[in-house]
């Protein structure tokens, strides 16, 4: 018998549990529901740009606690690298995945509670029962492909009684899609949030060396896990 709060509607992800036969019991009943403090905004971007439109969104902010949130970890390591890069960013961000010691993830979790970073990035399972006061916004990054996760992900925010603002980033070829989700929980309105255009023209050169020096990094970190490979295939013939 498996119990779960949260059980996942991802079925690569169910696969793995390797059931036999499996039989779903839910109690109370199966309605989707948004806190009433939430204000939820989408930001309509190429794939592409989704960075600079992050990044230009995230000083807007100015410095209130936020946590976007990625479809995966290697996502939020890839995204955490590319912001690295952009300079003169003047936002204290850090990734939170399980690629990290759990020291490492301890002492990020207490820097962002305490407010010395604004601005935490991870996946879904890593915030799994996790509650942090004070968070202001959450970002999707990726847009969740299903309501219940995007509740779980808008739930860190507008908690006893704050307000809070939710911003999903998207293509126009995904409004539909997202419009559709949205009304699973009663939700029938989610306007636009503006992103000057100028603004965006004035990241796109720090945007594209950024992007240069995040291949080089992949390129970087692929040739140490083959030393490290190789370097443990030694050892083991040596045994």
């Amino acid at each position: 018998m498996v119990l779960s709060a949260t059980l996942t509607q991802d079925p690569s992800k169910l696969a793995q549990l390797d059931l036999h036969h499996p039989l779903l019991l839910t109690t109370g009943e199966r309605h989707y529901k948004l806190p009433e403090e939430l204000k939820s905004f989408k930001l309509l971007c190429q794939s592409k740009l989704k960075p600079l439109y992050l990044v230009s969104l995230l000083q807007s902010l100015q410095g209130e606690k936020s946590i976007v949130f990625t479809s995966s970890v290697e996502s939020t390591h890839r995204l955490c690298t590319l912001l690295k890069f952009f300079d003169n960013l003047q936002i204290e961000f850090k990734e939170y995945s399980r690629l990290q010691r759990q020291s490492v993830r301890s002492k990020t979790l207490r820097a962002f509670r305490s407010g010395q970073v604004q601005v935490r990035i991870s996946s879904d399972v890593m915030t799994r029962g996790m509650d942090v006061e004070g968070v202001k916004n959450v970002i999707n990054y990726d847009m969740p492909a299903y309501i219940k996760t995007f509740i779980h992900r808008a739930g860190r925010t507008a908690r006893a009684g704050q307000s809070g603002w939710c911003f999903t980033l998207m293509h126009k070829d995904e409004i539909k899609r997202f419009k559709k989700m949205l009304q699973k929980a009663d939700c029938n309105s989610c306007p636009t949030y503006s992103v000057s255009s100028e603004v965006i023209e004035s990241l796109r050169s720090v945007y594209t060396s950024a992007l240069e020096k995040l291949r080089e990094n992949i390129e970087s970190e692929k040739f140490k896990k083959i030393k490290i490979r190789l370097k443990s295939s030694n050892v083991r013939k040596e045994k």
